[in-house]
């Protein structure tokens, strides 16, 4: 099959939309245990009483696909990720900032 024949599947997402764990790992190629992980490291903040009722924010989804590029591109640990992640966050919002004062 060439490029230009080539079928892509996506996962459209408003704002409001919840994933599950399920959907989560999927839309990362990864297992659940990967995304539970995740959580520990605080890298995703799920909503729910327990894994089987987990709901994550739409947002959690590119924060999760950075982490993993993180330590697949980069040789990161899930801490060093978390810490990165979080720095990028903190760069993101002063720039937010600048934008406004200007």
């Amino acid at each position: 099959m060439n490029r230009d024949s080539e079928i892509l599947n996506g996962l459209l997402l408003d704002e409001q939309q919840l994933l599950t764990l399920a959907e989560l790992s999927r839309a990362c190629s990864m297992h659940a245990e990967w995304v539970i992980s995740l959580v520990d490291e605080g890298i995703l903040e799920p909503q729910g009483p327990d894994v089987a009722h987990w709901r994550f924010a739409c947002t959690a989804l590119p924060r999760a696909r950075t982490a993993m590029r993180l330590q697949r591109d980069l040789g990161i640990n899930l801490a060093g990720a978390a810490l990165v992640l979080d720095l990028m966050e903190d760069l993101e919002n002063l720039r937010a900032r600048l934008r406004i004062t200007d």
